[in-house]
Protein backbone atom coordinates (compact mmCIF):
# COMPACT_ATOMS: atom_id res chain seq x y z
CA UNK A 1 0.00 0.00 0.00
CA UNK A 2 1.19 3.61 -1.03
CA UNK A 3 0.00 6.69 0.23
CA UNK A 4 1.19 10.70 -0.30
CA UNK A 5 0.16 12.15 3.10
CA UNK A 6 0.36 15.98 3.71
CA UNK A 7 0.65 17.74 6.68
CA UNK A 8 -0.43 16.77 10.29
CA UNK A 9 -0.89 18.50 13.61
CA UNK A 10 -1.03 16.28 16.52
CA UNK A 11 -0.13 16.21 20.37
CA UNK A 12 3.28 14.22 20.40
CA UNK A 13 6.17 15.49 21.97
CA UNK A 14 8.74 14.37 19.73
CA UNK A 15 8.12 12.66 15.74
CA UNK A 16 6.30 9.13 15.79
CA UNK A 17 5.13 7.20 13.52
CA UNK A 18 1.23 6.51 14.04
CA UNK A 19 -2.01 6.30 12.86
CA UNK A 20 -3.95 8.98 14.75
CA UNK A 21 -3.31 11.89 13.38
CA UNK A 22 -5.36 15.43 13.16
CA UNK A 23 -4.82 15.47 9.20
CA UNK A 24 -3.83 17.51 6.53
CA UNK A 25 -5.01 20.87 4.46
CA UNK A 26 -6.93 20.42 1.86
CA UNK A 27 -9.34 23.12 -0.39
CA UNK A 28 -12.53 21.55 -0.67
CA UNK A 29 -16.01 22.54 -1.58
CA UNK A 30 -19.38 20.25 -2.12
CA UNK A 31 -21.96 19.04 0.08
CA UNK A 32 -22.13 17.74 3.34
CA UNK A 33 -19.95 14.27 3.46
CA UNK A 34 -18.93 13.29 6.87
CA UNK A 35 -16.99 16.61 7.64
CA UNK A 36 -15.56 14.98 11.34
CA UNK A 37 -13.32 12.51 9.06
CA UNK A 38 -11.10 14.62 6.85
CA UNK A 39 -9.25 18.20 7.89
CA UNK A 40 -9.11 18.76 4.28
CA UNK A 41 -12.84 19.05 4.12
CA UNK A 42 -13.11 20.73 7.30
CA UNK A 43 -11.38 23.64 6.07
CA UNK A 44 -13.67 24.66 3.63
CA UNK A 45 -15.93 25.50 6.66
CA UNK A 46 -13.68 27.56 7.38
CA UNK A 47 -14.24 29.22 4.68
CA UNK A 48 -18.03 28.94 4.79
CA UNK A 49 -17.89 30.92 8.31
CA UNK A 50 -16.36 33.67 7.29
CA UNK A 51 -18.35 34.18 4.40
CA UNK A 52 -21.48 34.09 7.03
CA UNK A 53 -19.66 36.52 9.30
CA UNK A 54 -19.38 39.04 6.31
CA UNK A 55 -22.30 38.67 5.61
CA UNK A 56 -24.42 39.30 9.27
CA UNK A 57 -21.75 42.41 9.56
CA UNK A 58 -22.92 43.67 6.56
CA UNK A 59 -26.61 43.00 8.20
CA UNK A 60 -25.26 44.62 11.09
CA UNK A 61 -24.24 48.07 8.97
CA UNK A 62 -27.83 48.13 6.90
CA UNK A 63 -29.55 47.75 10.11
CA UNK A 64 -27.21 50.74 11.97
CA UNK A 65 -27.79 52.78 8.83
CA UNK A 66 -32.02 52.21 8.91
CA UNK A 67 -31.87 52.91 12.54
CA UNK A 68 -29.24 56.02 11.72
CA UNK A 69 -31.86 57.19 9.42
CA UNK A 70 -34.81 56.98 12.32
CA UNK A 71 -33.23 58.07 14.73
CA UNK A 72 -32.34 61.68 12.50
CA UNK A 73 -36.43 62.10 11.82
CA UNK A 74 -36.61 61.45 15.83
CA UNK A 75 -34.84 64.28 16.45
CA UNK A 76 -35.78 66.66 13.91
CA UNK A 77 -39.52 65.83 14.88
CA UNK A 78 -38.33 66.24 18.43
CA UNK A 79 -37.48 69.68 18.34
CA UNK A 80 -40.15 70.67 15.83
CA UNK A 81 -43.20 69.17 18.24
CA UNK A 82 -41.40 70.92 20.84
CA UNK A 83 -41.80 74.61 19.83
CA UNK A 84 -45.07 73.68 17.54
CA UNK A 85 -46.88 72.32 21.02
CA UNK A 86 -45.66 75.80 23.20
CA UNK A 87 -47.96 77.59 20.88
CA UNK A 88 -49.76 75.77 18.97
CA UNK A 89 -52.09 78.57 17.16
CA UNK A 90 -49.32 80.57 16.94
CA UNK A 91 -47.35 77.92 14.82
CA UNK A 92 -49.79 77.12 12.66
CA UNK A 93 -50.72 80.99 12.10
CA UNK A 94 -47.80 80.77 9.54
CA UNK A 95 -49.05 78.83 6.29
CA UNK A 96 -45.89 76.88 5.44
CA UNK A 97 -46.19 75.01 8.89
CA UNK A 98 -49.78 73.97 8.29
CA UNK A 99 -48.68 72.75 4.62
CA UNK A 100 -45.90 70.73 6.08
CA UNK A 101 -47.91 69.69 9.36
CA UNK A 102 -50.52 67.72 6.67
CA UNK A 103 -47.70 66.83 4.32
CA UNK A 104 -45.71 64.87 7.47
CA UNK A 105 -48.88 63.31 8.57
CA UNK A 106 -50.39 62.48 5.36
CA UNK A 107 -47.20 61.11 3.26
CA UNK A 108 -44.05 61.32 5.38
CA UNK A 109 -44.98 59.35 8.50
CA UNK A 110 -46.19 56.92 6.05
CA UNK A 111 -42.45 56.57 4.32
CA UNK A 112 -41.18 56.20 7.57
CA UNK A 113 -43.42 53.62 8.64
CA UNK A 114 -42.33 51.88 5.75
CA UNK A 115 -38.37 52.18 6.56
CA UNK A 116 -39.31 50.63 10.02
CA UNK A 117 -40.90 48.08 8.63
CA UNK A 118 -38.38 47.16 5.59
CA UNK A 119 -36.46 43.88 6.72
CA UNK A 120 -33.17 44.01 5.97
CA UNK A 121 -32.10 40.79 7.11
CA UNK A 122 -32.75 39.47 3.57
CA UNK A 123 -29.36 39.34 2.43
CA UNK A 124 -28.45 37.32 5.84
CA UNK A 125 -31.16 34.80 5.43
CA UNK A 126 -30.51 34.55 1.80
CA UNK A 127 -26.82 33.61 2.78
CA UNK A 128 -27.73 31.55 5.18
CA UNK A 129 -30.13 29.32 3.12
CA UNK A 130 -27.53 28.48 0.61
CA UNK A 131 -24.57 27.69 2.81
CA UNK A 132 -27.10 25.81 5.36
CA UNK A 133 -26.64 23.11 2.68
CA UNK A 134 -22.76 22.39 2.99
CA UNK A 135 -22.58 22.70 7.38
CA UNK A 136 -21.72 19.71 9.54
CA UNK A 137 -24.41 17.67 11.33
CA UNK A 138 -24.73 15.76 14.39
CA UNK A 139 -22.94 13.33 13.80
CA UNK A 140 -20.24 15.56 12.87
CA UNK A 141 -20.46 16.88 15.89
CA UNK A 142 -20.28 13.84 17.82
CA UNK A 143 -17.72 12.78 15.71
CA UNK A 144 -15.59 15.88 16.69
CA UNK A 145 -16.41 15.53 20.23
CA UNK A 146 -15.53 11.66 20.20
CA UNK A 147 -11.96 12.76 18.49
CA UNK A 148 -11.19 14.60 21.48
CA UNK A 149 -11.62 11.95 23.83
CA UNK A 150 -9.90 9.78 22.05
CA UNK A 151 -7.21 11.93 21.37
CA UNK A 152 -6.96 12.51 25.80
CA UNK A 153 -7.01 8.61 26.32
CA UNK A 154 -4.02 8.16 23.54
CA UNK A 155 -2.03 11.36 24.87
CA UNK A 156 -3.25 10.31 28.47
CA UNK A 157 -4.31 14.70 28.56
CA UNK A 158 -6.08 15.23 31.99
CA UNK A 159 -9.58 17.17 31.50
CA UNK A 160 -8.38 20.41 32.27
CA UNK A 161 -5.48 20.73 30.39
CA UNK A 162 -7.41 19.87 27.24
CA UNK A 163 -10.46 21.96 28.41
CA UNK A 164 -7.50 24.85 29.10
CA UNK A 165 -6.13 24.39 25.39
CA UNK A 166 -2.76 23.56 26.59
CA UNK A 167 -1.57 21.42 24.36
CA UNK A 168 1.98 20.96 22.89
CA UNK A 169 2.51 21.40 19.88
CA UNK A 170 -0.58 23.44 18.49
CA UNK A 171 -0.43 26.84 16.47
CA UNK A 172 -3.63 28.45 17.64
CA UNK A 173 -4.88 27.95 21.34
CA UNK A 174 -7.98 27.82 22.10
CA UNK A 175 -10.36 26.50 25.13
CA UNK A 176 -13.22 24.80 26.33
CA UNK A 177 -16.16 26.62 28.42
CA UNK A 178 -18.03 24.98 30.98
CA UNK A 179 -20.85 24.86 27.90
CA UNK A 180 -18.51 22.77 25.82
CA UNK A 181 -17.17 20.52 28.55
CA UNK A 182 -21.50 20.11 29.60
CA UNK A 183 -21.53 18.97 25.96
CA UNK A 184 -18.52 16.31 25.67
CA UNK A 185 -19.88 14.93 28.63
CA UNK A 186 -23.75 14.49 27.34
CA UNK A 187 -22.42 12.89 24.18
CA UNK A 188 -20.00 10.62 26.49
CA UNK A 189 -23.41 9.96 28.43
CA UNK A 190 -25.60 9.04 25.11
CA UNK A 191 -22.68 6.55 23.84
CA UNK A 192 -22.82 4.96 27.69
CA UNK A 193 -19.46 5.93 28.58
CA UNK A 194 -19.48 6.90 31.66
CA UNK A 195 -15.62 6.98 32.39
CA UNK A 196 -15.78 9.78 30.11
CA UNK A 197 -19.00 11.55 31.30
CA UNK A 198 -17.69 11.57 34.65
CA UNK A 199 -14.58 13.23 33.28
CA UNK A 200 -16.23 15.96 31.62
CA UNK A 201 -18.96 16.86 33.92
CA UNK A 202 -16.71 17.42 36.55
CA UNK A 203 -14.73 19.58 34.71
CA UNK A 204 -17.88 21.64 33.32
CA UNK A 205 -18.82 21.46 37.40
CA UNK A 206 -15.34 22.98 38.60
CA UNK A 207 -15.11 25.72 35.72
CA UNK A 208 -18.55 27.16 37.20
CA UNK A 209 -17.10 26.63 40.65
CA UNK A 210 -14.68 28.99 39.61
CA UNK A 211 -17.15 31.36 38.82
CA UNK A 212 -17.45 31.35 34.72
CA UNK A 213 -20.39 32.90 33.77
CA UNK A 214 -22.01 29.74 31.26
CA UNK A 215 -25.97 28.86 30.47
CA UNK A 216 -24.55 25.32 31.26
CA UNK A 217 -27.25 24.53 34.98
CA UNK A 218 -25.16 23.22 37.91
CA UNK A 219 -28.51 21.09 38.40
CA UNK A 220 -28.36 19.23 35.08
CA UNK A 221 -24.18 18.41 35.40
CA UNK A 222 -24.70 17.28 38.69
CA UNK A 223 -27.87 14.86 37.77
CA UNK A 224 -25.44 13.26 34.59
CA UNK A 225 -22.26 12.62 37.07
CA UNK A 226 -24.17 11.63 39.90
CA UNK A 227 -25.52 8.78 37.30
CA UNK A 228 -22.13 8.29 35.76
CA UNK A 229 -20.61 7.69 38.86
CA UNK A 230 -22.89 5.61 40.24
CA UNK A 231 -22.91 3.30 37.24
CA UNK A 232 -18.90 2.84 37.89
CA UNK A 233 -19.69 1.55 40.97
CA UNK A 234 -18.76 4.56 43.24
CA UNK A 235 -22.19 4.86 45.56
CA UNK A 236 -20.49 7.10 48.39
CA UNK A 237 -19.89 9.77 45.89
CA UNK A 238 -22.68 9.61 43.59
CA UNK A 239 -24.61 10.51 47.35
CA UNK A 240 -22.39 12.89 47.73
CA UNK A 241 -22.93 14.50 44.13
CA UNK A 242 -26.99 14.07 44.57
CA UNK A 243 -27.26 15.48 47.88
CA UNK A 244 -25.23 18.79 46.51
CA UNK A 245 -27.91 18.82 43.61
CA UNK A 246 -30.41 18.48 46.12
CA UNK A 247 -29.39 21.61 48.24
CA UNK A 248 -29.55 23.33 44.95
CA UNK A 249 -33.10 21.92 43.90
CA UNK A 250 -34.99 20.56 46.84
CA UNK A 251 -38.01 19.64 44.85
CA UNK A 252 -36.02 17.44 41.97
CA UNK A 253 -37.53 14.52 41.64
CA UNK A 254 -35.35 11.86 39.79
CA UNK A 255 -32.83 13.03 42.31
CA UNK A 256 -35.20 12.64 45.48
CA UNK A 257 -35.86 9.12 44.11
CA UNK A 258 -32.33 8.17 43.75
CA UNK A 259 -31.02 9.38 46.94
CA UNK A 260 -33.85 6.59 48.58
CA UNK A 261 -32.23 4.12 46.58
CA UNK A 262 -28.60 4.64 46.93
CA UNK A 263 -29.36 4.63 50.46
CA UNK A 264 -31.10 1.74 50.16
CA UNK A 265 -28.44 0.41 48.48
CA UNK A 266 -25.62 1.37 51.27
CA UNK A 267 -27.78 0.15 54.19
CA UNK A 268 -27.50 -3.50 52.09
CA UNK A 269 -23.84 -3.11 51.54
CA UNK A 270 -23.18 -2.80 54.91
CA UNK A 271 -25.02 -5.81 55.85
CA UNK A 272 -22.97 -7.42 53.74
CA UNK A 273 -20.14 -5.55 55.25
CA UNK A 274 -18.94 -4.49 51.81
CA UNK A 275 -17.33 -1.40 50.89
CA UNK A 276 -17.52 0.65 47.92
CA UNK A 277 -14.65 3.31 49.10
CA UNK A 278 -11.81 0.52 48.69
CA UNK A 279 -9.48 2.93 46.50
CA UNK A 280 -7.47 -0.18 44.55
CA UNK A 281 -11.18 -1.62 43.91
CA UNK A 282 -12.56 1.90 42.69
CA UNK A 283 -9.26 2.27 40.76
CA UNK A 284 -10.00 -1.56 38.94
CA UNK A 285 -13.23 -0.58 38.29
CA UNK A 286 -12.56 2.56 36.38
CA UNK A 287 -10.02 0.87 34.36
CA UNK A 288 -12.40 -1.85 33.40
CA UNK A 289 -14.70 0.66 32.35
CA UNK A 290 -12.00 2.82 30.16
CA UNK A 291 -10.63 -0.16 28.84
CA UNK A 292 -13.63 -2.48 28.34
CA UNK A 293 -13.61 -2.45 24.66
CA UNK A 294 -9.54 -2.32 24.68
CA UNK A 295 -7.51 -4.09 21.88
CA UNK A 296 -4.40 -5.86 23.14
CA UNK A 297 -2.05 -4.26 20.61
CA UNK A 298 -3.66 -0.88 21.49
CA UNK A 299 -1.49 -0.12 24.80
CA UNK A 300 1.59 -0.34 22.44
CA UNK A 301 0.10 1.57 19.44
CA UNK A 302 -1.16 4.46 21.82
CA UNK A 303 2.74 4.12 23.49
CA UNK A 304 3.93 5.02 19.94
CA UNK A 305 1.68 7.89 19.23
CA UNK A 306 3.40 9.39 22.38
CA UNK A 307 6.51 8.64 21.76
CA UNK A 308 6.79 5.83 24.47
CA UNK A 309 7.54 3.13 21.79
CA UNK A 310 11.07 0.26 22.19
CA UNK A 311 13.96 2.41 22.55
CA UNK A 312 17.14 2.11 20.79
CA UNK A 313 20.43 0.84 22.74
CA UNK A 314 22.97 3.39 21.98
CA UNK A 315 25.54 0.36 20.57
CA UNK A 316 22.35 -0.03 18.12
CA UNK A 317 22.24 3.32 17.43
CA UNK A 318 25.81 3.83 16.58
CA UNK A 319 25.03 1.67 13.26
CA UNK A 320 22.40 3.62 11.68
CA UNK A 321 23.59 6.34 9.32
CA UNK A 322 22.67 8.83 6.94
CA UNK A 323 23.29 8.67 3.27
CA UNK A 324 22.88 9.41 -0.28
CA UNK A 325 21.75 6.72 -2.18
CA UNK A 326 21.70 6.11 -5.96
CA UNK A 327 19.00 2.81 -6.15
CA UNK A 328 21.65 0.55 -6.51
CA UNK A 329 23.37 2.50 -9.39
CA UNK A 330 20.09 3.46 -10.99
CA UNK A 331 21.04 5.79 -13.62
CA UNK A 332 18.77 8.53 -12.85
CA UNK A 333 19.92 9.23 -9.42
CA UNK A 334 24.11 8.39 -9.87
CA UNK A 335 24.21 12.40 -10.55
CA UNK A 336 21.55 13.39 -8.10
CA UNK A 337 21.44 10.56 -5.39
CA UNK A 338 18.60 10.55 -2.79
CA UNK A 339 18.78 11.37 0.50
CA UNK A 340 18.22 7.95 3.04
CA UNK A 341 18.16 7.75 6.59
CA UNK A 342 18.10 4.24 8.61
CA UNK A 343 15.10 4.39 11.04
CA UNK A 344 15.68 1.09 12.40
CA UNK A 345 17.95 -2.28 12.29
CA UNK A 346 16.01 -5.61 12.70
CA UNK A 347 13.77 -5.21 10.65
CA UNK A 348 15.62 -2.80 8.32
CA UNK A 349 13.77 0.58 7.82
CA UNK A 350 14.81 3.40 6.00
CA UNK A 351 13.79 6.81 5.13
CA UNK A 352 13.69 8.68 2.11
CA UNK A 353 13.63 12.07 2.66
CA UNK A 354 12.88 15.01 -0.02
CA UNK A 355 12.10 12.80 -3.18
CA UNK A 356 8.30 14.76 -4.15
CA UNK A 357 8.60 18.26 -3.99
CA UNK A 358 6.01 20.61 -2.46
CA UNK A 359 4.24 21.52 -6.05
CA UNK A 360 4.01 17.60 -7.03
CA UNK A 361 2.30 17.14 -3.57
CA UNK A 362 -0.07 20.19 -4.38
CA UNK A 363 -0.79 18.46 -7.47
CA UNK A 364 -1.79 15.41 -6.10
CA UNK A 365 -3.88 16.63 -3.36
CA UNK A 366 -5.73 18.84 -6.05
CA UNK A 367 -6.05 15.81 -8.12
CA UNK A 368 -7.59 13.78 -5.08
CA UNK A 369 -9.69 16.69 -3.88
CA UNK A 370 -12.77 15.80 -5.78
CA UNK A 371 -12.43 12.16 -5.44
CA UNK A 372 -12.08 12.25 -1.46
CA UNK A 373 -14.46 9.73 0.11
CA UNK A 374 -15.28 7.95 3.40
CA UNK A 375 -12.35 5.25 3.91
CA UNK A 376 -13.58 2.00 4.41
CA UNK A 377 -13.27 -1.43 5.45
CA UNK A 378 -13.94 -4.97 4.36
CA UNK A 379 -16.79 -6.51 6.14
CA UNK A 380 -16.05 -10.23 6.60
CA UNK A 381 -19.73 -11.69 7.20
CA UNK A 382 -21.43 -9.53 4.65
CA UNK A 383 -18.41 -9.38 1.99
CA UNK A 384 -18.84 -5.33 1.41
CA UNK A 385 -17.43 -2.35 1.79
CA UNK A 386 -18.27 -0.48 5.21
CA UNK A 387 -17.20 2.52 7.01
CA UNK A 388 -16.04 1.67 10.81
CA UNK A 389 -15.65 3.81 13.98
CA UNK A 390 -12.36 2.29 14.32
CA UNK A 391 -11.23 3.89 10.58
CA UNK A 392 -11.57 7.51 10.85
CA UNK A 393 -10.54 9.84 7.27
CA UNK A 394 -11.42 9.83 4.05
CA UNK A 395 -8.97 8.53 0.69
CA UNK A 396 -9.04 8.74 -2.78
CA UNK A 397 -7.24 6.99 -5.64
CA UNK A 398 -5.03 8.16 -8.34
CA UNK A 399 -3.67 6.12 -11.30
CA UNK A 400 -0.61 6.64 -13.06
CA UNK A 401 -1.77 7.42 -16.66
CA UNK A 402 -3.93 10.79 -14.98
CA UNK A 403 -1.00 12.49 -14.32
CA UNK A 404 2.41 12.84 -15.41
CA UNK A 405 3.11 13.38 -11.48
CA UNK A 406 1.53 10.47 -10.60
CA UNK A 407 3.33 8.49 -12.97
CA UNK A 408 6.58 10.11 -12.28
CA UNK A 409 6.19 9.34 -8.34
CA UNK A 410 5.19 5.89 -9.60
CA UNK A 411 8.51 5.12 -11.66
CA UNK A 412 10.35 7.23 -8.47
CA UNK A 413 9.29 4.66 -5.95
CA UNK A 414 9.90 1.99 -8.18
CA UNK A 415 13.41 2.79 -8.76
CA UNK A 416 14.29 3.89 -5.24
CA UNK A 417 12.51 0.57 -3.64
CA UNK A 418 13.52 -2.01 -6.20
CA UNK A 419 9.70 -2.90 -6.00
CA UNK A 420 7.76 -3.83 -9.06
CA UNK A 421 5.11 -1.25 -8.93
CA UNK A 422 3.06 -2.09 -12.17
CA UNK A 423 1.01 -4.66 -10.35
CA UNK A 424 0.47 -2.51 -7.46
CA UNK A 425 -2.23 -0.88 -6.04
CA UNK A 426 -2.86 2.95 -6.88
CA UNK A 427 -1.78 5.39 -5.48
CA UNK A 428 -3.55 6.21 -2.18
CA UNK A 429 -4.05 9.69 -0.62
CA UNK A 430 -5.22 9.30 2.34
CA UNK A 431 -6.48 12.67 4.04
CA UNK A 432 -7.42 12.84 8.33
CA UNK A 433 -9.82 14.22 10.33
CA UNK A 434 -9.64 15.49 14.06
CA UNK A 435 -8.57 12.71 15.89
CA UNK A 436 -8.34 10.71 12.94
CA UNK A 437 -6.67 7.02 13.20
CA UNK A 438 -6.95 3.29 12.07
CA UNK A 439 -6.77 1.22 14.82
CA UNK A 440 -4.58 -1.66 14.92
CA UNK A 441 -5.44 -4.42 12.59
CA UNK A 442 -4.96 -7.47 10.31
CA UNK A 443 -3.94 -6.19 7.13
CA UNK A 444 -4.82 -9.79 5.15
CA UNK A 445 -8.07 -11.24 4.40
CA UNK A 446 -9.43 -14.59 5.95
CA UNK A 447 -10.93 -17.24 3.97
CA UNK A 448 -14.28 -18.54 4.57
CA UNK A 449 -15.17 -22.31 5.10
CA UNK A 450 -16.96 -21.97 1.24
CA UNK A 451 -16.80 -26.12 1.37
CA UNK A 452 -16.41 -27.67 -1.83
CA UNK A 453 -16.23 -25.64 -4.57
CA UNK A 454 -15.57 -22.86 -2.36
CA UNK A 455 -13.43 -19.57 -3.77
CA UNK A 456 -11.74 -17.11 -1.62
CA UNK A 457 -13.46 -14.25 -2.36
CA UNK A 458 -11.65 -10.93 -3.36
CA UNK A 459 -11.55 -7.91 -0.90
CA UNK A 460 -9.87 -4.53 -0.40
CA UNK A 461 -6.58 -4.95 1.90
CA UNK A 462 -6.30 -1.51 3.51
CA UNK A 463 -2.86 -0.85 5.03
CA UNK A 464 -2.10 1.02 8.48
CA UNK A 465 -2.68 4.50 7.96
CA UNK A 466 0.64 5.85 9.49
CA UNK A 467 1.12 9.60 9.61
CA UNK A 468 4.52 10.97 11.65
CA UNK A 469 3.12 13.46 15.02
CA UNK A 470 4.77 16.62 14.72
CA UNK A 471 5.66 17.55 18.44
CA UNK A 472 6.50 20.78 19.76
Amino acid sequence: MRQVCGEVTAMAFKEVWCALALGFLLPFSCAHTDFFTSIGHMTDLINTEKDLVVSLKDYIKAEESKLEQIKKWAEKLDQLTDTATKDPEGFLGHPVNAFKLMKRLNTEWGELESLVLKDMSDGFISNMTIQRQFFPNDEDQTGAAKALLRLQDTYNLDTDTLSRGNLPGVKHKSFLTAEDCFELGKIAYTEADYYHTELWMEQALKQLDEGEVSSADKVYILDYLSYAVYQQGDLAKAMALTRRLLELDPEHQRANGNMKYFEYIMSKEKEANKSSTDSEEQQEKETEVKKKDYLPERRKYEMLCRGEGLKMTPRRQKRLFCRYYDGNRNPRYILGPVKQEDEWDKPRIVRFLDIISDEEIETVKELAKPRLSRATVHDPETGKLTTAHYRVSKSAWLSGYESPVVSRINTRIQDLTGLDVSTAEELQVANYGVGGQYEPHFDFGRVANYGVGGQYEPHFDFARASKELEGS
